[in-house]
């Protein structure tokens, strides 16, 4: 919940104090120098399939009821993370390979802050390019270099930008990590974190013409539908009926047909379709990926509304009063009265009835937003606009993604660890 209400208020939150850093420096120390992540794989594919991956095991294994499997977890990404920073010389693991970087790289799209420069000429004269090569104990000097063009690791006390981001040319928070490196390592103070207007990267399209990055955003945004449909009635009547049709009772490749239909097959072959309507409507001869990146960052309002009506709005506000008899009942079990004894009726923190009005107005909001990027993207198509035919198949698609989430809004909602019976 806070993540959510961290990306709408500031930004990328969570990969700024995110714990896996510590291996990450630590692996710089020892790594081993001149390796470069594949080139086949830089992109986000990879990152889409763990995203998906963790969506999938999130629900099979209960991770959210499950200390000793979330500790796992937690160890696994330790240790991928070490390994991956000591064998290659970027930040392989946040900007390829992690999940929840991901998550986060698209949510923070929409973030009114974003790393700048003060002074744009400092960063041209600049030598070292310490933002991202790192810094030396000698301010402003250039970083030592090894054979082979690499720089050597012995020679730097703060590291540069992992993901390989040159502040002045920063147009986008995709890959960019918050984690301000780049900042600490500037010997001039010329790096800092400023404000800008939360839509000018979805809409200006500042984005390469990439089929990862555009479906990673339809995925992002499909899967706010398919996490919220996991929570409701139709989900368990929909896997009591592929359960006789596969003659099973194992939940395991139940749940991943239905998470691979909603979280992948959908995305990609509605916004492939969209995409090739659009480009027909516009009588446009162009590469079908151009189309597909021209207007799938328009989703991520919508999408990101989504995620913040189901946390947000739901979970928080019908459940944030518990921490006070979670916490009364923790000084209890230590011998602490003096809170009194818990009240477990306390849960939400406004008339559960206002919830459904509060998700809708959320989701209505980042529709009408999404609208209004898609618009805007479509008057910036060159050489000329699209009209508001080519456009059409992109408004019916988000306008189904909307009604889909209000539908299920609008369900009475599950616990999590239901158990499934064939």
């Amino acid at each position: 919940v806070f993540v959510v209400f961290g990306f709408l208020l500031v930004g990328n939150l969570v990969c700024m104090g995110c714990p896996f850093t510590i291996p990450r420096t630590l692996a710089k120390k020892v790594a081993i120098r001149g390796r470069r992540w594949p080139k086949v794989l830089r992109n986000k594919w990879l990152a889409i399939g763990m995203l998906f991956l963790i969506f999938f095991l999130y629900e099979w294994l209960d991770l959210w009821a499950s200390p000793w499997l979330t500790a796992w977890v937690t160890v696994a990404y330790f240790v991928g993370s070490f390994v991956l920073e000591a064998f290659f010389s970027e930040s392989t693991f946040c900007k390829y390979v992690c999940p929840l970087g991901t998550f986060n790289f698209v949510s923070s799209t929409i973030s009114p802050l974003q790393i700048t420069v003060s002074d744009r000429n400092v960063c041209k004269s600049c030598v070292g390019k310490e933002c991202i090569n790192g810094s030396t104990s000698t301010a402003g000097q250039p970083i030592s270099r090894g054979t082979g063009n690499v720089i050597n690791i012995d020679d730097i006390n703060v590291l540069g930008c992992g993901t390989e981001l040159f502040p002045p040319q920063i147009k986008s928070n995709m890959d960019c990590l918050f984690c301000l490196d780049c900042a600490r390592a500037c010997p001039y103070d010329n790096v800092a974190l400023g404000f800008r207007n939360p839509l000018t990267e979805v809409k200006e399209g500042s984005w390469a013409k990439r089929w990862d990055l555009s479906f990673l955003v339809l995925i992002f945004a499909f899967a706010s539908l398919g996490n919220a449909f996991g929570m409701v009635p139709p989900v368990f009547q929909l896997e009591i009926w592929l359960g006789n049709l596969l003659g099973t009772t194992s939940e395991a490749p139940i749940l991943l047909i239905i998470f691979a239909v909603i979280n992948l097959v959908l995305p990609i072959s509605l916004g492939t379709a969209a995409a090739w309507l659009s480009r027909y409507l516009a009588k446009r001869e162009e590469p079908l990926q151009f189309t597909l990146a021209r207007y799938a960052p328009a989703f991520a309002p919508l999408a990101f509304a989504v995620w913040l009506a189901h946390y947000g709005g739901f979970h928080f506000l019908s459940s944030a009063a518990g921490i006070v008899p979670v916490t009364q009942n923790f000084l209890q079990d230590h011998g602490l009265t003096f809170l009194g004894a818990p009240d477990w009726t306390m849960s939400a923190i406004v008339p559960l009835n206002w919830l459904n009005g509060l998700e809708f107005f959320i989701v209505i909001a980042g529709l009408l937003v999404s609208v209004y990027v898609l618009g805007e993207r479509a008057k910036r198509a060159r050489p000329r606009r699209d009209s508001p035919l080519a456009q059409l198949p992109w408004l019916l698609l988000l306008a189904g993604l909307a009604l889909a989430a209000i539908w299920i809004f609008y369900l009475p909602m599950e616990m999590r660890g239901t158990p499934f019976v064939g």
